[in-house]
């Protein structure tokens, strides 16, 4: 499967170089902590009621995993500048709207742009409503089809580059 320009994740460069240096860690130093666990708890005998043999495998899987993942989003991003404040939403700016009535504010964008910022909900451009809001201004009204056929009505309340 290729991914097009317009379907890439975007990500900042600052997202991006820490995303490096991640996949630099997890698949180099990471990796081999990992085997060396999985090797010292195999070394202790019996390995169906090991414990530490068995969280280090899982925690192997999840780690390839990552790796993979990172890959990917690596490979596919598109790097760009912070989202100009121009009043539009595009990735990487912090919107404000009312969604079905209720006023919610979330990054746009890829999840791993906040990485380090949990508390701030993450909606995709790909997502329905992110499809709905690409390039609205604010004091747009949009709407789009939620997943259960409901007609959703979105208000653009404020726009802000995300700073984080």
């Amino acid at each position: 499967m290729t991914t097009s320009q317009s379907d890439a994740p975007w990500l900042t460069q600052e997202a991006y170089d820490r995303l490096s240096k991640e996949l630099e860690h997890i698949s180099g130093p990471g990796r081999q902590e990992i085997i060396e666990r999985i090797e010292a708890a195999r070394d202790e005998g019996d390995l169906k009621e090991n414990g530490g043999y068995h969280a280090a495998r899982e925690e192997q899987s999840k780690n390839e995993g990552r790796i993979a993942e990172l890959k990917h989003l690596l490979e596919t991003a598109r790097v760009g500048e912070a989202a100009e404040n121009d009043g539009a939403v595009h990735p990487g700016t912090v919107v404000t709207a009312v969604v079905a009535g209720d006023e919610m504010t979330f990054l746009f964008g890829n999840r791993e742009i906040a990485a380090d910022d949990e508390s701030l909900e993450v909606y995709s451009e790909r997502s329905p409503l992110g499809e709905a809001i690409n390039g609205a201004k604010q004091g747009d009204k949009v709407s789009y089809t939620a997943p259960n056929g409901k007609d959703i009505k979105v208000e653009i309340k404020d726009v802000q580059p995300y700073s984080g």
